[in-house]
């Protein structure tokens, strides 16, 4: 396990950014990678190391909040550019029947994480986000074997298998 911070150093931890270990995250992906977060956008060096790992023949999946007006909680349509942007890849999104109580507002995608291969997993408070990536305090966990990242894998496989999130699919927005 190694710690990931961004921000301000202090000496007593060594300050290793965000967008560094998510970019070794992706590149180490062989056959499979798993990206969560709430939004996406103006992330150069990621969208690049995307590329990279499409070029690999690596599958790629991405778990994002939908906008709001999809049901979402975001002004902002990640889903909709990283679509755009890397075509090839599934993005999916929480089921449109997440149920709220009436008068309160319904759950979030809120988790950030990266999987490679249920090899590595990088769990961080980081969205996938300019302002994430070099301005803001961030801090995470790179776990690299053991179970966690196989656990993390087979936990959003299960959410994909029982329809808990689903796949944007080409013909339709969401």
């Amino acid at each position: 396990m190694e710690l990931v911070w961004t921000g301000p150093s202090t000496g007593q931890v060594p300050v290793r950014h965000t967008e560094q270990v998510l970019c070794e995250v992706i590149e180490a992906a062989k056959r499979r990678l798993f990206l969560v977060s709430f939004v996406a956008y103006e992330v150069d060096s990621i969208i690049r190391a995307l590329h990279g790992a499409i070029g690999r023949q690596v599958q790629i999946d991405v778990l994002l909040e939908s906008s709001d007006k999809h049901g979402g909680r975001v002004t902002y349509d990640s889903v909709k550019a990283m679509k755009s942007i890397l075509p090839s890849i599934d993005v999916y999104v929480w089921s449109s029947n997440r149920k709220s109580l009436p008068g309160q507002l319904s759950g979030a995608v809120h988790a950030k994480c990266a999987i490679a291969d249920g090899e590595l997993a990088f769990i961080t408070s980081a969205n996938l986000t300019s302002a994430a990536m070099e301005r803001n305090m961030e801090l995470g966990v790179l776990v690299k074997g053991g179970e966690l990242p196989i656990e993390l894998h087979r936990h959003l496989e299960a959410l994909i298998s029982t329809k808990v999130i689903e796949k944007v699919n080409e013909n339709n927005d969401q």
